[in-house]
């Protein structure tokens, strides 16, 4: 079978879906992979990279043509004006490995099943232990709770360590960091190694806990109660008017001694829930500066715009929806090592097939041959449930020119 490896066509992205590494380990399976020229370009990699691994290089739509699995980092719904550029390059028999953003965007799901197409989402992987190595939300998520703390660094009038000098005693940066998931304890952790004074919010108690364990204060919510907070699954639970007014009070609090605030809160398919509002960015001193890395899905700030900065009475807020692309060399190696564990899951004895009665197989993917499949992006779209299970796909022989069988 062989893999074509697209040039991202977003503007300012500068991810690649596959390093040469990867192009080594996918050729041991048995698949040739063809790349866009200059498609490792904003990564630092080089055309002859690839050729070196014997990877084929040629233009986008030349390996379009020739390859029937294909890999990018940004798919349509992830790129809903520049990702349109490829759908008449697509045809039956393509399936497509990216991000989709089935659930926030599922339309274009249904358009690119209208060509005919496959398409796995790498936003629909389950959390389970098995699928931790493909988990690409948790990789990007990892570079965006770095990045965030080093842009709050970059635009803060102060520093964040505790220096004492014959010039006096510098006081630490306070940070706050809103929501405990990959991105708010990676920023945690990174703002602790920084030297800043770190503090913690999120409402679930086991989150409350690694929040402690990475040597940061929790925000406290009078008279909480903490096992309310979380469902059976450990996801959030809507709290109850009286319980939601004590942690607005709580965090305003918080809040207003803060010279950094970091939000991270999302929720799949849906608008980013609000946690800063205007008047709690205002009782924050001039020159504080909020990083809301919820920004792309509307923000947990009042007052954020998607890759813009916004200053309100001498405080920054900025939502930056880049921040893993600004990264490019290590955001494209950890992308590409999960979506060859991906692949590399789904090709069993030299054949790469999707096995509806294998979770991760069945939940990657959300149209299959031209068919919407996924239950969540099939009732975002208002469609039936279906009556049949989806047939798998065929498999393809992974060591064959032929690619996917009819």
């Amino acid at each position: 079978m062989k893999i074509a490896v697209l040039k991202e066509s977003l503007p300012g992205e500068r991810r690649v879906a596959l390093l040469p590494g990867n192009v080594t380990r996918l050729a041991r399976l048995g698949y040739e992979v063809l790349v866009e020229s200059h498609a490792g370009v904003g990564s630092g990699i080089a055309d002859q990279e690839y050729s070196a691994v014997e990877a084929g290089l040629g233009s986008r739509s030349e390996i379009l043509r020739a390859a029937d699995l294909v890999l990018q980092v940004r798919g349509l719904g992830a790129n809903p004006d520049s990702g349109r550029i490829d759908l008449d390059l697509l045809r039956p028999g393509h399936t497509l490995v990216g991000m989709h953003e089935p659930l926030w965007r599922p339309e274009a799901v249904r358009d690119l099943a209208a060509r005919g197409v496959t398409v796995l989402a790498l936003e629909t992987i389950p959390r389970i232990t098995r699928a931790q190595t493909m988990d690409v939300l948790s990789s990007m998520a990892t570079l965006a709770g770095y990045g965030a703390v080093v842009l709050a660094a970059r635009r803060l009038t102060k520093i964040f360590p505790m220096l004492m000098t014959a010039a006096g005693t510098i006081a630490p940066t306070k940070v706050l960091v809103l929501g405990a998931g990959v991105a708010g304890l990676q920023a945690i952790a990174t703002a602790r190694r920084m030297g800043a004074v770190v503090v913690g919010y999120d409402i679930r108690p086991a989150a409350m806990e690694q929040i402690r364990s990475l040597g940061a204060k929790v925000v406290e919510i009078p008279e909480a109660t903490p096992a309310a907070a979380e469902d059976r699954g450990g996801y959030a639970r809507e709290q109850d008017e009286d319980q939601q007014r004590r942690q607005r009070e709580a965090l305003a609090a918080a809040v207003a001694e803060s010279d950094v605030v970091i939000t991270t809160a999302a929720v799949p398919g849906a608008r980013s829930p609000l946690l800063l509002t205007r008047e709690m960015v205002e009782r924050m001193r001039p020159g504080s500066v909020v990083v809301d890395l919820a920004a792309e899905r509307g923000g947990n700030c009042e007052l954020t715009e998607a890759d813009d900065e916004v200053e309100h009475r001498g405080i920054l807020v900025l939502g930056p929806t880049d921040l893993p692309s600004r990264y490019a060399r290590h955001a494209s190696q950890m992308f590409g090592n999960n979506v060859t564990a991906l692949l590399t899951h789904l090709t069993k004895d030299g054949t790469w097939t999707l096995d509806p009665a294998d979770e991760i197989a069945r939940e990657v993917t959300v149209a299959l041959n031209g068919e919407v499949t996924h239950p969540r992006v099939r009732e975002k779209l208002g469609l039936a449930p279906l009556e049949v299970a989806a047939q798998p796909a065929p498999s393809g022989d992974a060591t064959a020119p032929g690619g996917i069988a009819p």
